[in-house]
Protein backbone atom coordinates (compact mmCIF):
# COMPACT_ATOMS: atom_id res chain seq x y z
CA UNK A 1 0.00 0.00 0.00
CA UNK A 2 3.14 2.77 0.40
CA UNK A 3 4.60 1.41 -2.32
CA UNK A 4 1.22 2.42 -3.90
CA UNK A 5 1.06 5.57 -2.62
CA UNK A 6 4.43 7.06 -2.98
CA UNK A 7 3.86 6.34 -6.89
CA UNK A 8 0.72 7.96 -6.71
CA UNK A 9 2.11 11.13 -5.20
CA UNK A 10 5.18 10.74 -7.82
CA UNK A 11 3.16 10.54 -10.77
CA UNK A 12 0.84 13.18 -9.56
CA UNK A 13 4.11 15.65 -9.15
CA UNK A 14 5.15 14.67 -12.60
CA UNK A 15 2.02 16.04 -14.05
CA UNK A 16 1.99 18.88 -12.26
CA UNK A 17 5.49 19.32 -14.09
CA UNK A 18 4.18 19.03 -17.31
CA UNK A 19 1.39 21.44 -16.59
CA UNK A 20 3.07 24.33 -16.08
CA UNK A 21 3.08 27.05 -19.01
CA UNK A 22 5.85 29.04 -19.79
CA UNK A 23 6.87 32.64 -21.35
CA UNK A 24 9.83 34.03 -22.74
CA UNK A 25 10.64 36.69 -19.90
CA UNK A 26 12.57 38.99 -22.49
CA UNK A 27 11.66 42.95 -22.27
CA UNK A 28 12.95 43.19 -25.86
CA UNK A 29 11.66 42.31 -28.94
CA UNK A 30 10.94 43.28 -32.47
CA UNK A 31 7.21 43.78 -31.41
CA UNK A 32 8.30 45.47 -28.51
CA UNK A 33 10.42 47.49 -26.36
CA UNK A 34 10.37 47.60 -22.92
CA UNK A 35 12.94 49.29 -20.43
CA UNK A 36 13.82 49.34 -16.76
CA UNK A 37 15.17 52.35 -14.52
CA UNK A 38 16.71 53.17 -11.62
CA UNK A 39 15.18 55.61 -8.89
CA UNK A 40 14.91 59.36 -9.13
CA UNK A 41 18.06 61.20 -8.13
CA UNK A 42 15.64 63.99 -6.80
CA UNK A 43 13.09 61.97 -5.71
CA UNK A 44 14.30 58.76 -4.74
CA UNK A 45 10.23 57.62 -3.83
CA UNK A 46 8.75 59.14 -7.37
CA UNK A 47 6.78 55.79 -9.26
CA UNK A 48 6.94 55.97 -12.83
CA UNK A 49 5.34 53.40 -15.20
CA UNK A 50 4.55 53.62 -18.92
CA UNK A 51 6.15 53.90 -21.70
CA UNK A 52 9.50 56.55 -22.64
CA UNK A 53 10.74 58.10 -25.51
CA UNK A 54 12.93 55.78 -26.05
CA UNK A 55 10.90 52.55 -25.91
CA UNK A 56 11.08 51.97 -29.81
CA UNK A 57 7.41 51.55 -31.40
CA UNK A 58 5.90 51.59 -28.19
CA UNK A 59 7.60 55.20 -27.78
CA UNK A 60 5.45 57.41 -25.06
CA UNK A 61 5.87 60.25 -23.38
CA UNK A 62 7.19 59.50 -19.50
CA UNK A 63 9.10 61.38 -18.61
CA UNK A 64 12.06 58.90 -16.90
CA UNK A 65 15.29 60.61 -17.54
CA UNK A 66 13.72 64.25 -16.77
CA UNK A 67 12.89 62.90 -13.60
CA UNK A 68 16.27 62.01 -12.87
CA UNK A 69 16.35 58.22 -13.57
CA UNK A 70 18.65 56.18 -15.10
CA UNK A 71 18.85 53.13 -17.31
CA UNK A 72 19.75 50.02 -15.05
CA UNK A 73 23.35 49.88 -15.55
CA UNK A 74 23.96 53.32 -16.63
CA UNK A 75 28.14 53.28 -17.47
CA UNK A 76 27.68 49.87 -18.13
CA UNK A 77 28.01 49.67 -14.41
CA UNK A 78 28.15 45.67 -13.59
CA UNK A 79 27.61 45.79 -9.59
CA UNK A 80 26.73 48.00 -6.54
CA UNK A 81 23.59 49.90 -6.65
CA UNK A 82 21.43 49.17 -10.04
CA UNK A 83 24.34 47.59 -11.81
CA UNK A 84 23.07 45.39 -14.71
CA UNK A 85 25.17 42.28 -12.24
CA UNK A 86 23.01 43.60 -9.19
CA UNK A 87 19.72 44.54 -9.71
CA UNK A 88 17.75 41.01 -10.37
CA UNK A 89 13.92 40.58 -12.18
CA UNK A 90 11.46 38.17 -11.71
CA UNK A 91 7.73 37.21 -13.21
CA UNK A 92 4.66 36.72 -11.27
CA UNK A 93 1.86 35.03 -12.47
CA UNK A 94 -1.38 33.95 -12.10
CA UNK A 95 -4.44 32.57 -13.84
CA UNK A 96 -7.25 34.56 -15.70
CA UNK A 97 -8.90 37.22 -13.45
CA UNK A 98 -6.41 36.90 -10.48
CA UNK A 99 -5.80 40.28 -8.83
CA UNK A 100 -2.65 41.89 -8.71
CA UNK A 101 -1.63 41.38 -4.91
CA UNK A 102 -2.15 37.52 -5.09
CA UNK A 103 -0.01 36.87 -8.28
CA UNK A 104 2.79 34.69 -7.11
CA UNK A 105 6.65 34.75 -8.32
CA UNK A 106 8.10 32.04 -10.58
CA UNK A 107 11.42 30.84 -11.70
CA UNK A 108 14.07 31.98 -12.96
CA UNK A 109 15.11 35.35 -11.39
CA UNK A 110 17.61 37.13 -13.91
CA UNK A 111 19.69 40.07 -14.27
CA UNK A 112 20.14 43.11 -16.56
CA UNK A 113 22.44 43.30 -20.05
CA UNK A 114 25.57 46.10 -20.09
CA UNK A 115 26.69 47.77 -23.25
CA UNK A 116 24.24 49.13 -25.91
CA UNK A 117 21.36 46.61 -23.94
CA UNK A 118 21.02 49.09 -20.57
CA UNK A 119 17.60 48.08 -18.78
CA UNK A 120 16.81 45.23 -20.95
CA UNK A 121 16.77 42.10 -18.58
CA UNK A 122 19.16 38.95 -20.03
CA UNK A 123 16.51 36.28 -21.62
CA UNK A 124 15.26 33.14 -19.78
CA UNK A 125 12.17 31.31 -20.20
CA UNK A 126 9.95 31.37 -17.39
CA UNK A 127 7.90 28.30 -16.08
CA UNK A 128 5.13 29.29 -14.85
CA UNK A 129 3.72 26.52 -12.07
CA UNK A 130 0.12 28.47 -11.55
CA UNK A 131 -0.91 28.98 -15.48
CA UNK A 132 -1.69 25.72 -17.04
CA UNK A 133 0.40 25.15 -20.64
CA UNK A 134 -1.38 26.36 -23.60
CA UNK A 135 -3.89 28.21 -21.56
CA UNK A 136 -5.83 30.88 -23.55
CA UNK A 137 -3.81 33.63 -21.40
CA UNK A 138 -2.63 34.46 -17.68
CA UNK A 139 -1.91 37.48 -15.85
CA UNK A 140 1.65 38.53 -15.49
CA UNK A 141 3.53 41.05 -13.79
CA UNK A 142 7.63 42.03 -13.68
CA UNK A 143 9.47 43.06 -10.80
CA UNK A 144 13.07 44.45 -10.19
CA UNK A 145 15.11 45.11 -7.20
CA UNK A 146 18.38 46.03 -6.02
CA UNK A 147 20.38 43.06 -4.85
CA UNK A 148 23.41 45.12 -4.77
CA UNK A 149 23.45 43.43 -0.85
CA UNK A 150 22.98 39.81 -2.12
CA UNK A 151 20.75 39.27 0.74
CA UNK A 152 17.16 39.18 -1.76
CA UNK A 153 17.56 36.65 -3.92
CA UNK A 154 14.38 36.26 -4.91
CA UNK A 155 10.90 38.71 -4.97
CA UNK A 156 9.53 36.76 -1.91
CA UNK A 157 12.64 38.24 0.49
CA UNK A 158 13.11 41.74 -2.05
CA UNK A 159 9.48 42.56 -1.22
CA UNK A 160 9.90 42.27 2.41
CA UNK A 161 12.80 44.47 2.16
CA UNK A 162 11.38 46.66 -0.20
CA UNK A 163 7.71 47.21 2.26
CA UNK A 164 10.32 48.00 4.91
CA UNK A 165 11.85 50.45 2.81
CA UNK A 166 15.40 48.87 3.14
CA UNK A 167 16.01 48.67 -0.98
CA UNK A 168 14.33 49.89 -3.65
CA UNK A 169 12.44 48.20 -6.20
CA UNK A 170 9.50 48.53 -9.14
CA UNK A 171 6.59 46.90 -10.82
CA UNK A 172 5.16 47.08 -14.29
CA UNK A 173 1.90 46.68 -13.44
CA UNK A 174 -0.14 43.50 -14.20
CA UNK A 175 -1.14 42.75 -17.93
CA UNK A 176 -2.98 39.58 -19.72
CA UNK A 177 -0.81 37.62 -21.98
CA UNK A 178 -2.54 35.43 -24.48
CA UNK A 179 -1.50 32.02 -25.25
CA UNK A 180 0.77 30.50 -22.97
CA UNK A 181 3.38 28.46 -23.65
CA UNK A 182 3.23 24.73 -23.39
CA UNK A 183 2.82 21.44 -26.21
CA UNK A 184 1.04 23.52 -28.66
CA UNK A 185 1.47 26.93 -27.88
CA UNK A 186 5.27 28.58 -28.47
CA UNK A 187 5.85 30.44 -25.29
CA UNK A 188 4.97 33.87 -26.25
CA UNK A 189 7.26 37.49 -25.06
CA UNK A 190 6.12 39.47 -22.21
CA UNK A 191 4.60 42.82 -23.07
CA UNK A 192 4.97 44.81 -19.65
CA UNK A 193 5.24 48.65 -19.63
CA UNK A 194 8.00 50.29 -18.94
CA UNK A 195 8.71 51.26 -14.94
CA UNK A 196 11.47 52.33 -12.92
CA UNK A 197 12.66 51.28 -9.15
CA UNK A 198 12.22 53.32 -6.41
CA UNK A 199 12.20 53.50 -2.33
CA UNK A 200 9.01 53.03 -0.50
CA UNK A 201 9.17 55.61 2.89
CA UNK A 202 9.93 53.89 6.00
CA UNK A 203 6.95 52.35 9.10
CA UNK A 204 8.70 55.46 10.50
CA UNK A 205 8.31 57.89 8.36
CA UNK A 206 4.57 57.07 8.14
CA UNK A 207 4.24 57.46 11.65
CA UNK A 208 5.56 60.67 12.19
CA UNK A 209 3.92 62.07 9.33
CA UNK A 210 0.73 60.38 11.59
CA UNK A 211 1.87 62.05 14.50
CA UNK A 212 1.84 65.77 12.84
CA UNK A 213 -1.83 65.25 11.12
CA UNK A 214 -2.93 64.49 14.55
CA UNK A 215 -1.13 67.33 16.28
CA UNK A 216 -2.89 69.88 13.90
CA UNK A 217 -6.04 68.70 14.18
CA UNK A 218 -5.77 68.68 17.98
CA UNK A 219 -4.39 72.24 17.49
CA UNK A 220 -7.61 73.15 15.05
CA UNK A 221 -10.16 71.37 18.26
CA UNK A 222 -8.25 73.60 20.73
CA UNK A 223 -8.14 76.95 18.98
Amino acid sequence: MKKLIVAAFALTAAASVFAQGTVVFNNKSVAQTQHVWGPSTTAPGLSLVGFGSNDGANSGTTPYAASGMSLIGAGNQVGGHYGYGTTLAQLLSGPVGTPEASLLPQSPTTTFKSGASLGYVASVTATLANVPKDAASGVLEMVAWDNSSALYPTWAEASVAWAAGTIAAGKSGAFTLASIGGDVNTAPFITPLSFNLYMVPEPSTFALAGLGAAAMLIFRRRK
